[in-house]
């Protein structure tokens, strides 16, 4: 069984894909090719926005959203405390300052009401100025836009919606990577979308915010890459990895959504009565890059680990480590507060195999195993 089965989403694409490849290498255009612009136009319209910016990975786009946004040295980026690390790396990268922030238990994404708590502590502080927020849409579901827009408003903060595994997740009828003034996502493989390599990409409607992306992620150009007028990056989708992608998207668009969404449905159902499983609010949409549990204790997720091992089902732990306690993060003195939830969520999370192509018999296999565990317990 694979934990995300790229194995067999190769075999049922492999004739396009295979073909998409072979028409790049035989017109050998592998930087800029014209798939990678094809490939934008196509991101742009399915996700609803008037611009989409390529790039080389996921990180980089929050980079890059971050240099566009012009945050700097002396300014606050509130960052939810459980999430990968790339989400907060990005702030000192750029000169600013993250300061972390608790989720909600039940969806993992950051908690509006812990949130405010945040900017009001920094605004009293006085040493940082607050300048944006990093919403990280976890596990595939969007985070709770409708109440981080009222408060980014408020204080006048810009808006970056992290959606590396939200791509394809909605709130009604708008689309993940629509939220943020600058949205964001990745195409690392094992992400919903996801090509054969790194890659990435960055969304906006503000036509300024897209010009200076398009800038940025080719070393600051100007009106060519050898008129440089500012410092940036190296940052490009190359085009085979465009090829592939724009393959992908179709069958994203067409059935792996819904695929996807029927497979949590299947696991929800033979597991809500045994565990704690995944929480979708209403009107919500995830794409479900995991599928995530929340156990007891933290002996009692390593011992239900253990044991799905022994049948030859893996699993996951996203994220063992809060980000508040990374060791980068050590001299950060506006984050040495407790943040409840997300030390709870590291010690007792756990994610089940997750794609669309699982068969009835794998997620029968996955449920039986967790029901057997628990029935040994009692």
């Amino acid at each position: 069984m694979q934990f995300r089965d790229l194995k067999t989403q190769y075999q049922k694409l492999k004739t396009d894909i295979d073909k998409s490849i072979i028409e790049v290498t035989t017109a050998c255009n592998f930087i800029s090719g014209k798939q990678v612009q094809e490939l934008e136009e196509e991101l742009a319209a399915y996700v609803g926005v008037k611009h989409c910016i390529s790039c080389a990975n996921g990180t980089d786009a929050l980079q890059l959203a971050c240099m566009a946004l012009g945050i700097g040295e002396g300014d606050a980026v509130f960052v939810p405390d459980f999430t990968f690390f790339s989400s907060g790396e990005i702030v000192p990268l750029v000169g600013g300052t993250p300061v972390f922030v608790d989720v909600k238990e039940d969806t993992f994404n950051i908690d509006p009401d812990a949130l405010k708590v945040r900017i009001e502590e920094v605004i009293k502080d006085g040493n940082l100025k607050p300048k944006a927020i990093v919403a990280v849409d976890l596990f595939g579901l969007p985070a709770d836009y409708e109440k981080i827009r009222v408060i980014a408003d408020e204080y006048n903060l810009k808006l970056i919606e992290d959606a590396a595994q939200g791509f394809g997740g909605k709130i009604g009828d708008s689309a993940a990577c629509s939220f943020g003034d600058i949205s964001t996502t990745s195409f690392f493989p094992a992400k919903p979308l996801g090509c054969y390599g790194d890659g990435g990409a960055v969304f906006t409607d503000d036509d300024e915010y897209a010009k200076l992306l398009r800038s940025y992620r080719i070393h600051g150009k100007g009106d060519n890459k050898y008129d440089n007028v500012r410092i940036g990056l190296n940052s490009r989708l190359d085009t085979i990895q465009a090829a592939i992608l724009k393959v992908k998207l179709e069958a994203f668009k067409e059935y792996e959504v819904d695929d996807v969404n029927k497979v949590a449905e299947k696991y929800t159902n033979l597991l809500k009565d045994i565990v704690n499983v995944p929480v979708v609010p209403e009107g919500y949409l995830s794409s479900w890059a995991q599928y995530t549990l929340r156990l007891g204790s933290e002996n009692e997720r390593n011992e239900l680990q253990a044991f799905l091992k022994e049948r030859d089902i893996p699993t996951m732990i996203y994220y063992p480590k809060q980000m508040s306690k990374q060791d980068a993060f050590a001299n950060s003195e506006i984050n040495l507060c407790e943040f409840k939830v997300a030390e709870k969520l590291c010690k007792t999370v756990l994610s089940l195999p997750m794609h669309p192509y699982m068969t009835d018999d794998d997620i029968e296999k996955v449920a039986c195993g967790i029901k057997d565990f628990f029935e040994a317990k009692k």
